[in-house]
């Protein structure tokens, strides 16, 4: 079963204050002006950031596929009452382990947007098949964006009041091993590149 999303506190409800939702699309920045403010932080949240396939027991031989969200860096603009544009990039390694089957795999992953601490107000989903070639320890991927676009209701309301979360679509199991605290990087998310 898909974990629908990790913002699981009961404070969370929709922001009516923003009329329309965020877009995540493709495209180029409006203005060279300085911004009104500082842009809506991007992060990973913690729970999502690996993906291990494991069978019980948990051991090594029995990993199959892993993925790592490396890093997620954003800049954005915003001037006058325009909204909040934003670039997004993901850095991704992925690995496959002893019971992984095949050479390719799929890692759904999301990007959502968020009114900080309060509510989420727009998430998709992305596909992402990596494919391994027999001499591949490691897949390095980057995923870009060139635009994500957050309305702003007034002219002096700030990115600071929004953020950009990314996470992995994990199973129930996936999720329940990651909040674990164990960890298996088969070699994904060694770092070695």
């Amino acid at each position: 079963m898909k974990l629908s999303l990790l913002f699981a506190a009961a404070a969370m409800v929709f922001i009516s204050s923003c009329n329309n939702p965020p877009k995540i699309l493709s495209g180029v920045f409006a203005s060279d002006k300085p911004n009104e403010g500082p842009c809506p932080q991007a992060l990973v949240l913690w729970d999502v950031s690996r993906k291990v396939q494991i069978s019980k027991p948990e051991t090594f031989s029995n990993v199959g596929f892993t993925g790592e969200i490396l890093n997620v860096s954003s800049f954005c603009t915003y001037v006058d009452e325009d909204p909040i544009v934003a670039n997004l990039e993901i850095q991704f390694a992925f690995g496959r382990g002893p019971a992984a089957t095949g050479m390719e795999m799929d890692y759904p992953y999301f990007i959502a947007v968020t009114r900080k601490d309060k509510a989420v107000i727009s998430k998709e989903t992305f596909p992402l098949r990596v494919k391994f070639r027999s001499e591949d320890e490691i897949v390095y991927v980057t995923e870009k964006f060139k635009s994500i676009t957050i309305p702003r209701k007034q002219q002096n309301t700030s990115g600071i009041n929004f953020e950009i979360l990314v996470g992995f679509e994990l199973t129930e199991a996936e999720l329940e091993f990651a909040r674990s605290g164990k960890r298996f990087r088969v070699p994904a998310g060694s770092h070695q590149q």
